[in-house]
């Protein structure tokens, strides 16, 4: 199993979230979803705007080919590129271990 960690690093207002949040659920995940290998995705996101989006998959080359995926979409009617300034960086890693929580602690 491998794990992306895009970062988003700035500050973003408002007018930029809605145009990430559209792009990510209109153009996006339509594009990734067809890549096999995909586990799961988690959008970490502060008060700021900024963000990190932690993707998992069966292997690095799955990710590679969801990065792909996404490159090669055309922005939609509408979008504005400068309110999708795109990622700061992104880095792949092997996944080391997993522990699994199954209850709470008392």
């Amino acid at each position: 199993m491998y794990a992306q960690l895009t970062y988003f690093d700035r500050p973003r207002g408002p007018e930029q979230l809605a145009a990430a949040d559209y792009a990510v659920q209109q153009r996006i995940m339509p594009a990734t979803v067809s890549v096999p290998g995909n586990i799961r995705t988690y959008v970490l996101r502060r008060t700021d705007g900024s963000e990190v989006v932690v993707s998992l998959a069966e292997s690095e080359q799955a990710l590679i080919d969801t990065q792909k995926a996404i490159m090669t979409t055309s922005l939609l009617p509408g979008e504005n590129p400068a309110l999708l300034p795109g990622a700061d960086r992104v880095e792949i890693y092997p996944v080391h271990e997993v522990f699994e929580h199954t209850g709470a602690s008392s």
